[in-house]
This record gives C-alpha cells, sequence and structure tokens, in this order.
C-alpha cells in the first residue's frame, strides 16, 4: 500500500512537470519543471530494477497534458461461456489493449478480437469503465482506463499469431490462470452479469 502511495505521487508530479514543461513561456519556470520531471523520474527508478535511460523512455516520453491511457476489452460469449486468450506467458486474459491513437474505442476493440482470436465481431455496447489502479494489479506508471466492451463475433477462427497462444470459451467457474493485469476474475464476473442482464447500465469508477 505504501509503494502504491509513492507511486501515486510520482505519477502526479509527472503530469504536473508535464503540462508545466507544455503550457509555460518563462525559461527559469521551464528550467524548474524539467527538474521535477526528472525528480520523478529518478524517484520512479528506485522503486524498480529499469535503468534510468529505460525508465525515462517509458514515463517522460510525452508532451502536452497528460491524460490516462485506453485498454479496450472485449466480453464474447458463446453458449454462456466467455473467450478468452492465451498470452506469451501462458495466462489468459480478455482479448484487447492499447488504443491506436489513429482508432476509435469501438474499431479498437474490433481490431483487436482480431489480431488475437481470430474472430470478426461487433462491438455492442460499453460494459465498464474503470480504472487501472482501482481493479487489476500492478500498480502501473501510468493512469489507464479500462474499458470493456460487449461484442459478438460473426466469424473467423483462431490463427497462430504474434501475441497469444491459444483461445477458448470458459464458464465463470471454470476460469484458466489469469492475467490479472489485464482481466480479473472480477471483471469477468461482471461481463457475466451483462450478459445475462435484460438491461445493463454501464458501469463506471
Amino acid at each position: 500500500m505504501q509503494n502504491e502511495k509513492w507511486l501515486q505521487w510520482i505519477i502526479e508530479l509527472q503530469g504536473l512537470a508535464q503540462a508545466g514543461l507544455f503550457y509555460s513561456n518563462n525559461k527559469f519556470d521551464l528550467e524548474r519543471f524539467q527538474r521535477i520531471r526528472e525528480i520523478s523520474t529518478e524517484m520512479l527508478q528506485a522503486q524498480s530494477d529499469l535503468p534510468l535511460a529505460r525508465v525515462t523512455q517509458l514515463f517522460c516520453n510525452e508532451t502536452g497534458y497528460q491524460t490516462p491511457k485506453i485498454d479496450t476489452r472485449a466480453a464474447i460469449f458463446q453458449d454462456d461461456q466467455i473467450l478468452l486468450v492465451q498470452e506469451e506467458n501462458g495466462l489468459w486474459a480478455l482479448p484487447g489493449g492499447w488504443c491506436d491513437v489513429i482508432a476509435t474505442v469501438k474499431e479498437n476493440v474490433v481490431k483487436e478480437v482480431k489480431e488475437e482470436a481470430g474472430l470478426d465481431a461487433v462491438a455492442e455496447f460499453v460494459i465498464a469503465l474503470q480504472d487501472h489502479a482501482k481493479n487489476n494489479p500492478p500498480a502501473l506508471a501510468h493512469n489507464v482506463c479500462k474499458v470493456f466492451i460487449y461484442c459478438r463475433a460473426t466469424g473467423g477462427e483462431f490463427m497462430p499469431n504474434s501475441e497469444t497462444l491459444a483461445s477458448g470459451y470458459f464458464s465463470l467457474h471454470d476460469l484458466p490462470p489469469l492475467a490479472t493485469g489485464k482481466t480479473t476474475e472480477a471483471q469477468i464476473k461482471m461481463c457475466f452479469q451483462a450478459h445475462q442482464a435484460e438491461h445493463w447500465q454501464t458501469i463506471f469508477d
């Protein structure tokens, strides 16, 4: 819990520094905001095993006002079982990933289903908007908004690819080991509830 609090402070410092560097014109203020950004990077590096240059590349690679990243996840059902894909580490998750900058949320989730599960899909409604830090371990260096979308498969089949090893449908009581940073059991249960509901009201943090 203490490490998570430190990470929240570090993220906030980085966000304030990034905004200051973007909006300020005074050269002395720019120097101060740049130093704050460097301090936040050094603090994060001290909490991790990554080299400082790598932390800087991952953590301080954006300009402008910092906003959460978007992660889309598809919930697809067949015979009251939910589709999961197996990642290279052997763990399973709902198909999905980071939203591309040139794609809408709907376009992105359909693309991810095709890439990871080999299926053509139609996105029908949003199940939930969830904050990663509140729902998924471990804590990340960026704030992330997870968008769970109820989708319907219209065709296609799984093909081996660079992102996933396998795909399969699972019941809620027979789930494989999960990649909880991407999909938790509670989130899968939420998707089942949306699947079984006559009228679903989007959940959001």
